[in-house]
């Protein structure tokens, strides 16, 4: 029998995930990716003989990790090697005291009781809280699209009104101190989006850094897409790299394959995208998609890839290995990676590599345009605060939202939808088109949860359904 043929778009990690899963079902898998390497947003470069990770900065879900390259046929500690994090981050904003987070819930309520007497206590109650939601609705993120009998059978049920409220009222139900809820909700910074607005998972991360803790992978988090490109390879898939998609060809309802920019075309049984989910149906495959669909997809909050600088920086800087700054005034905050603080053979010579992070919303940089977006980086290198940290140093490079965009073909220089508390109630975009028969998706628009495993584990799924309906 002949082997079905399936076109992955993308290769970052939910395309490889993917791919593998499709390879070794029995498929005949291509992946076209428009860069000249695999990896996608989770890559890394090396500047001046630096490494850098280009995207995500820790792993918060090792046991979902473990459990995609399981599905692989992969064993996660033969793959990598993971490094705990101690001393994960602090938040600072304006004249109040540092908020700090260690791995160890004793050592971090010790330290909020030192300067907020009490607030120790609530701390802990709060985690306890969102550690037991966490263990209830795991299950069901293993799912391609849970329904109310995966509610029922985990006993999710009861976390319902907690899944219905926005992140803040998540928030000011644990009565802490204004500092430390701000340091809680820091994460919604990174994405360019209001507490109001966010959803109530995000209320996870600490209970995750306390119980599965934060890890960061010998090599950096471009070590997992490595590790699954080596994989793809292994089992056959064939790679197209620097072929950029210029459409998704339907006919009669159906995802038949792709053409390339080169005017190539790549005739498929079936599509899996790991592109952005909304540029795939708006500019990959417009005609498959009704009006009012792609209106409701368009209407979606984007979020911005940001500013990100990458410095080599003289001596080491201490930790914690994240550090943010809230400058106040509405402003987004500000992030100082230090991978001195986790992995000290990235030292050259008496200097590391360190990386500078200032998000943007999407909606600011795409009005500004390049021009405002420079001028905002000079500002962000102008700040004193990280340079407490780093007062002697060298910026060895710096990409501006246009320059992510351009980089990684990213669909109106965004990473994605924004994971916002209404999105999160819709379902976000589902893994088997609607659309379109044979057209999947994958990736960070597809499944809420921590980014460097939800990807991997949305390709698995996205595979698994494409597999099974090609049988």
């Amino acid at each position: 029998m002949t082997a079905r043929k399936i076109v992955v778009i993308g290769a970052g990690m939910g395309g490889l995930a993917a791919a593998v899963r499709l390879a070794r079902g029995g498929c005949a898998v291509q992946v076209l990716d428009a860069r000249a390497a695999a990896g996608g947003l989770a890559a890394g470069l090396e500047l001046e003989g630096f490494k850098f990770d280009a995207g995500p900065y820790i792993l918060l879900d090792r046991p979902g990790l473990e459990w995609a390259f399981g599905s692989l046929g992969m064993e996660l500690e033969a793959q990598l090697s993971l490094k705990r994090i101690e001393d994960v981050y602090e938040a600072r904003s304006g004249g109040s005291a540092a908020v700090h987070f260690f791995d160890s819930l004793e050592r971090t309520v010790a330290t909020l009781d030192e300067t907020w007497p009490g607030s120790g206590r609530r701390y802990r109650r709060f985690i306890e809280s969102t550690a037991a939601a966490y263990r209830r609705l795991e299950p069901i993120q293993r799912v391609s699209s849970p329904g109310i009998g995966h509610l029922l059978q985990t006993g999710a049920w009861r976390d319902v009104p907690f899944l219905l409220r926005p992140l803040d009222s998540v928030l000011a139900s644990a009565r802490l101190p204004p500092p430390v809820l701000e340091a809680l909700a820091i994460w919604t910074h990174i994405a360019g989006q209001n507490p109001a607005h966010a959803p109530s998972p995000l209320a996870f991360v600490p209970s995750l850094i306390h119980g599965r803790g934060a890890w960061y992978p010998a090599g950096g988090i471009a070590a997992v897409p490595r590790a699954l490109n080596a994989a793809a390879v292994a089992a056959g898939v064939e790679f197209h790299l620097g072929a950029r998609v210029r459409s998704i060809r339907c006919e009669g309802g159906r995802a038949i394959g792709v053409e390339a920019d080169s005017g190539k075309f790549f005739g498929a049984d079936a599509v899996l995208a790991n592109a952005g989910g909304v540029g795939t149906y708006l500019e990959l495959a417009p005609s498959a998609v009704p009006p009012r669909a792609r209106r409701r997809l368009a209407r979606l909050p984007l979020q911005s890839p940001g500013i990100c600088v990458y410095l080599a920086v003289k001596g080491k800087i201490p930790p914690p290995y994240l550090r943010f700054h809230l400058p106040g005034g509405g402003e987004l905050c500000r992030l100082l990676i230090a991978p001195s603080a986790v992995a000290p053979e990235e030292e050259r010579n008496g200097w590391w590599p360190a990386r500078l992070i200032a998000p943007m919303r999407h909606a600011e940089a795409e009005e500004g345009g390049p021009e405002k977006q420079r001028e905002y980086l000079q500002r962000i290198l102008g700040e004193s605060w990280w340079k407490e940290y780093a007062p002697e140093h060298r910026v060895l490079a710096a990409r501006i939202p246009a320059e992510w965009g351009s980089e990684f073909h990213l669909h109106r220089d965004s990473m994605n939808p924004v994971m916002t508390a209404s999105f999160m109630r819709a379902g976000r975009l589902a893994h088997r088109s609607p659309f379109a028969r044979g057209l999947y998706l994958a990736g960070s628009s597809t499944h809420p949860g921590q980014w460097v495993s939800f990807c991997a584990i949305s390709g698995i799924l996205a595979a698994g359904l494409a597999l099974e309906d090609l049988r």
